[in-house]
């Protein structure tokens, strides 16, 4: 098969989806592999690499789209990449088309068929392509925090650990999944006062085992909620429902009665964000500021360490990847059916039934 690896056109978007190591394992399986030139500059990754791994470095976007029968991405396609989708293509990347419909409008106009990474999920409900990007956000929550708590960052001026004779930064995370578990990993390193909400209350018991006391574990609830967040510094929304529209866990009311110069992170905006008062940012103006409260949204949190990310990601995707190269898209899902939730647009329509619901089909 033809594949082709494009250079990622979203702002402030680094990574790459597929390494050298990746190229030669496609090629030596037989494939071509088109890599786009300077594709991987943003993760540190040269075109001479690429080529001494068996790829074909081309020029222009429009030639690895038009040639390519597998396309690769690691984000979903912008504006400017729609006039490219086809009905000879499969897409492979992550989509978020319950925040991004125009993108499924467009899909489903030229019939693309496309997997998206982030609605692949096993058996117990384990998403293994999204899980490596969850833990990447997760991290990065709680040091962004710290830094927007800074008063250069427009918060409190509050040091997410203290130190002695000062108490430490209230830190309130919202869901205990990959995300919210690493940004709970990350911010009880730091030394914060650290409260994880869950509806799952055998996922809290996991955390409180772990952590022996060193957090609090809530079950997930309006009222308790609420009343957590009017006292926290920092806010982590880490809430998740596959393919779906993220649920909403603060108002803007909530956010108006939080303390001024607390800071706001929300993990869930590539899925339409879980507060009210969020819109998507990016890295390089990645705040704004509502009733005081400071708020981060960027729509691809792990883009800001590329070339960390860029590996985790290549290194579940290329089993998939390799599978979907070698037996077609039906092939691979009859060898490895946690694919086929990742299936998402097929002849003009989209086959996804959590992505087609948050789409009001």
């Amino acid at each position: 098969m033809n594949i082709g690896v494009v250079a990622e056109t979203k702002t402030d978007e680094s990574r790459v989806a597929v390494t050298p190591a990746g190229v030669e394992a496609l090629t030596g399986a037989g494939h071509t592999v088109m890599v786009q030139s300077d594709a991987g500059r943003g993760s540190y990754i040269t075109d001479d690499e690429y080529a001494d791994a068996g790829a074909t470095l081309v020029d222009l976007a429009g030639t690895v789209w038009s040639e390519a029968e597998l396309v690769v991405k690691v984000k979903e396609p912008q504006t400017e990449e729609l006039i490219y989708l086809s009905e000879n293509q499969i897409l492979f990347t992550f989509l978020h088309l319950a925040a991004y419909p125009q993108i499924a409008e467009a899909l489903c106009a030229a019939g693309t068929t496309s997997l998206a990474y982030e609605t692949v999920r096993l058996p117990d409900g384990a998403l293994p392509l999204l899980a490596p990007m969850s833990e990447v956000a997760g991290r990065m929550s709680a040091q962004v925090g710290a830094r927007f708590l800074e008063k250069s960052g427009g918060g409190r001026g509050v040091l997410l650990g203290g130190v002695p004779g000062v108490e430490a930064a209230t830190v309130i995370v919202i869901g205990a999944g990959t995300a919210g578990s690493n940004a709970v990993q990350m911010a009880v390193g730091l030394g914060a006062d650290v409260t994880v909400f869950d509806l799952n209350p055998a996922r809290l018991r996991e955390l409180d085992q772990v952590y022996r006391g060193a957090i609090r574990t809530l079950i997930a609830n309006r009222a308790d909620v609420r009343r957590a967040i009017l006292d926290a510094d920092l806010v982590i929304g880490a809430v998740l429902l596959p393919g779906a529209k993220a649920p909403r866990v603060l108002t803007a009311e909530d956010v108006k009665d939080m303390k001024p110069g607390s800071v706001v992170v929300d993990l869930a905006i590539d899925q339409g964000g879980c507060f009210e008062t969020s819109h998507e940012t990016s890295h390089s103006d990645p705040t704004y500021v509502i009733d005081d409260v400071v708020h981060y949204a960027v729509g691809n949190i792990p883009g800001a360490v590329p070339r960390t990310s860029t590996y985790a990601l290549a290194n579940v995707t290329l089993p998939y990847l390799s599978l979907v190269a070698d037996q077609g898209v039906d092939g691979a899902i009859e060898r490895r059916p946690e694919l086929a939730p990742g299936l998402t647009t097929r002849n003009g329509e989209v086959t996804n039934q959590a992505v087609l619901a948050s789409l009001g089909g």
